[in-house]
């Protein structure tokens, strides 16, 4: 299992519109080979700002890999460069390999 995180800074007067972005988006997950689960998450709010991570859950890294590299992908991400305005920077990649997994 491999899992695929990104880490967004928004600013408080800006989350209201970064939620409805995340919310109305049609990501193309569901379609890949490989796709487990999303989880759009919200973090807590300290100095004017909240920590928002998109978590994606693959069956391995190389499905990630592929998703990456996919039109699916391309299709997802289009409209990003528009979006960048929402939050602080650029969004913080994490990658996860899973060691132990308990359900």
């Amino acid at each position: 299992m491999f899992i695929a995180m990104n880490r967004f800074t928004v600013r408080t007067e800006n989350a209201e519109a970064f939620e409805a972005l995340w919310l109305g988006r049609d990501s193309h997950l569901k379609d890949m080979d490989g796709f487990v689960e999303f989880h759009m998450l919200k973090g807590p709010e300290a100095k004017g700002t909240i920590l928002y991570a998109s978590h994606t859950v693959w069956a391995s890294e190389d499905a990630f890999r592929d998703w990456t590299r996919s039109t699916a992908f391309r299709d997802a991400h289009k409209n990003a460069g528009a979006t960048a305005k929402l939050h602080e920077g650029s969004p913080t990649f994490e990658g996860f390999s899973t060691i132990q997994h308990i359900a």
